[in-house]
């Protein structure tokens, strides 16, 4: 099996330094940049697994090349996920705005970070939108059969619960929009109440006991590792 690739992206050298020494020791192929412009362009060559990027930035920030990015077809299902020494909440949901997976603040010790970079692209490697049964811990949501246990333990849940927990599933740690959540669980053709994702995550929760589902306030859902 070929090692993954990771992009980092950050015009601090010494950084570059530090996570591409510690990623390549895990088996990693790592790549970098050192702005926004390099960055994208070795995006489109390599088409990276995970992408690693700071926020401040010359030539082009990191909110401007994460929108771009995720304009560029072939890495549409990259991870993208911005690792900046800004820790404002503003920076933080502009960056899950341009479409960021998630956003770690450079305090992180390193070891940390490579533990959440292991977890992020284990699961994104077992998981994806056509899998027909996905696992997540003791969490097994079985599509085909229209089944979800945790813990060995069977749930019967409604359509639109089981719909919801499976978007939220087949692809852990993105950030879904509330509008999107809308349009792929009840259509678009389909008028609900203001508070009905709400209230179909406060079930799920109480149900299955899962206190990884996120609320990012404004702007959606993710189910976290």
């Amino acid at each position: 099996m070929s090692a993954k690739k990771i992009l980092l992206i950050d015009d601090e050298l010494d950084i570059l330094e530090i996570l591409s020494y510690n990623l390549e020791k895990e088996g990693y192929e790592v790549h970098t940049a050192t702005n926004g412009n390099d960055g994208i362009k070795v995006a489109r060559e390599i088409v990276p697994d995970l992408i690693l990027l700071d926020v401040m930035m010359p030539e082009k920030d990191g909110i401007e090349t994460c929108q771009e990015m995720r304009q560029i077809k072939s890495i549409q299902k990259t991870l993208i996920v911005f690792l900046s020494a800004r820790s404002e909440e503003f920076s933080q949901l502009a960056g899950y705005q341009a479409g960021a997976n998630d956003y770690i603040v450079k305090l992180i010790k390193p070891k940390v970070l490579i533990s959440k970079v292991n977890a992020l692209l284990k699961l994104t490697s077992q998981v994806n939108e056509s899998a027909k049964q996905i696992q997540i811990g003791d969490l097994i949501i079985d599509k085909d059969n229209f089944k979800v246990s945790k813990g060995g333990q069977p749930f019967l849940l409604p359509k639109k619960e089981f719909d919801l927990l499976y978007l939220l599933a087949s692809n852990t740690d993105k950030v879904f929009k509330r509008e999107e959540i809308l349009e792929k669980v009840w259509g678009n053709d389909v008028i609900v109440g203001e508070r009905t994702i709400d209230v179909h995550i406060r079930r799920l929760r109480e149900k299955l006991g899962i206190n990884t589902i996120q609320t990012l306030k404004g702007i959606g859902y993710k189910l976290v590792v």
